[in-house]
């Protein structure tokens, strides 16, 4: 048996204990009175997320790959961050890779016991190849959930970098990974449920570790999304508002520079460049690695 004792999220919640005896309107008040908390328990692991973004950007430019690694909830936030990296931030769908115990299904429908299973988690990464020049972060809010402990392990057996995401105290799977993010949280408003204030500070912390390093890789040009793909009716107009507060032009002119070179990016640094080649826009792109406002420090320089 597992002794849940000593996980900080199995803790009874003294402020909720009477739950079950109160108003629509008071459950409320007591759930979001316990979520306040959350954001300050992920300002104290800001230092620790600090280290985690700079490795991954350092990961990203040497051309490794991020990995996330969990069960049940944590697994489903993984999966989440890493499927909206694409369509955010233009990246290949193999640069940020969720993996959630039990695969796909799982996403969909609870399958009970398959986080015990720490073989599992090397068997799962496995599959991708895992290299010393990627970064697994295991994703667990009691911090001892087998399969991400196991997948750590394996990760740090290969060589690469290894992170976590727990919201319990004093827990294994910090102690394994070489970069953690400890943010904790305290009892949950139902004991035990960590789907609530853990899993909400997964999630903001999951928010902060791909938004700061696309930021850091040239993804972000002020704080727009100048890589986003324009694949339905809605990002498309959000591209032509992109390049249009960036450059100050005309919508007409956006919808002109957008259809010839097909990216947010490419557009924006054509008309802010005054440079009509695509290739030459696409070479100084690519010498620094599509980061606008290196790449116009160095057409400044020549």
């Amino acid at each position: 048996m597992v002794d849940i004792s000593k996980i900080s999220t199995e803790k009874r919640n003294e402020n909720t204990k009477n739950i079950d005896l109160v108003s629509t309107t008071e459950i409320l008040k007591l759930i979001n009175n316990e979520d306040k908390t959350v954001p300050f328990a992920v300002e104290k692991a800001i230092d620790q997320i600090t280290i985690v973004v700079d490795q991954v950007t350092e990961t990203f430019k040497n051309g490794g790959r991020l990995f996330y690694l969990g069960a049940g909830t944590s697994g489903r936030l993984g999966v989440l961050d890493a499927s909206e990296c694409p369509p955010t931030f233009g990246v290949p769908t193999d640069l940020v890779i969720g993996i959630i115990a039990g695969g796909d299904h799982a996403l969909r429908f609870s399958i009970e016991g398959v986080e015990d299973s720490d073989k599992q988690a090397e068997k799962d990464l496995e599959k991708y190849k895992l290299s010393k020049d990627d970064f697994v972060i295991g994703i667990a809010a009691s911090g001892r959930t087998p399969y991400a402990i196991g997948g750590i392990e394996y990760a740090n057996r290969v060589g690469c970098k290894t992170g976590c995401i727990t919201t319990s105290a004093d827990s294994q799977i910090a102690k394994l990974a070489k970069y953690p993010i400890e943010a904790i949280t305290g009892a949950e408003p139902l004991t035990g449920s960590t789907r609530m204030k853990s899993g909400t500070a997964q999630k903001l912390i999951l928010n902060m570790i791909t938004t700061a390093s696309m930021v850091k890789i040239g993804k972000v040009y002020e704080n727009l999304m100048i890589d986003v793909q324009m694949s339905n009716d809605k990002l498309i107009s959000r591209a032509q508002r992109i390049v249009m507060e960036v450059t100050g032009v005309s919508q007409e002119i956006a919808e002109e520079y957008l259809k010839k070179h097909n990216s947010v990016k490419h557009a924006i640094f054509g008309i802010i460049s005054n440079i009509e080649d695509k290739k030459t826009i696409e070479e100084l792109l690519k010498e620094h690695n599509g980061n606008i406002r290196e790449s116009l420090k160095s057409k400044r320089k020549k």
